[in-house]
């Protein structure tokens, strides 16, 4: 089970956490993997760093965008660049526990999986455990999804011999791009299967919460109504799910996790 893992990041202004989750990366027990990392034009000290891990890794690859052009656009260049069976996903301040790899790979190639999410644990931005850990659903597909969008990109795994990868090109769009490919490989008809074991942890940030609550409302309708063409009625009705799930996830701890 030595196949080639492609992980993929979209890189801007993360010098904070950047150092921790390369290193959450580098702790893999699975070390067969390659790292596109795409930079879209950071302002802070992010280049440097991730440059100096790379010139010492190589599996490590650093593109650069000419221009700031967001996580989709990044994510596609990421993913065209990527040589390996299978694609992961972390963004720039999430971490892997050490045997996410391995034990997400395992899990795949024994029961012929194409699309896979592993549990996840909410951290904090100063990284303390927030006692709540997302536990996936054994099996999705696309209706399910638009109930119950619990997919989360630092879980996400997929197995190219399974999903075309042109089914994995993000909709160039600011919002939800992440969300709105999952619900392209669901109607591919792939299912999505969760892993019940917490193997990342999702840092929840600052600008993650208040600050940009109208603009998440907003693009989860957009993705609703002119991504996925949904009618207005079950529109609402999904957008009521999502509501409601979201204050679940923000507020109430995992019992026993």
């Amino acid at each position: 089970m030595n196949e080639l893992v492609s992980i993929i990041t979209p890189l801007f202004n993360s010098e904070k956490h950047l150092e921790e989750t390369i290193q959450s990366v580098q702790k893999q027990t699975h070390t067969n993997w390659e790292w596109n990392i795409v930079d879209d034009c950071s302002t802070d000290g992010s280049i440097k760093l991730i440059e100096r891990f790379a010139e010492k890794d190589n599996r490590i690859h650093v593109w650069k965008n000419s221009k700031n052009s967001g996580a989709a656009f990044s994510r596609n260049v990421a993913l065209e660049k990527s040589k390996g069976r299978f694609i992961a996903y972390i963004d720039s301040d999430d971490l892997w526990d050490p045997d996410k790899l391995s034990r997400q790979l395992q899990f795949m190639q024994i029961n012929r999986l194409g699309f896979t999410c592993a549990s996840y644990r909410v951290i904090s931005e100063d990284g303390t455990d927030l006692k709540k850990v997302i536990r996936m659903r054994k099996q999705s597909n696309y209706k399910d999804f638009l109930m119950n969008n619990l997919l989360q990109t630092v879980g996400i795994m997929v197995d190219l011999k399974f999903v075309p990868k042109a089914v994995c090109v993000m909709p160039d769009i600011r919002r939800r791009q992440d969300a709105a490919t999952w619900l392209q490989i669901l109607k591919s008809g792939n299912d999505c299967f969760g892993m019940q074991a917490p193997l990342a942890s999702y840092r929840r940030t600052a600008g993650s919460l208040s600050s940009n609550k109208f603009k998440a409302i907003s693009g989860v309708w957009n993705l609703y109504r002119n991504i996925e063409s949904l009618s207005l009625p079950f529109s609402i009705y999904c957008f009521a799910r999502y509501a409601m799930l979201a204050v679940w996830k923000r507020m109430y701890p995992e019992k026993n996790s």
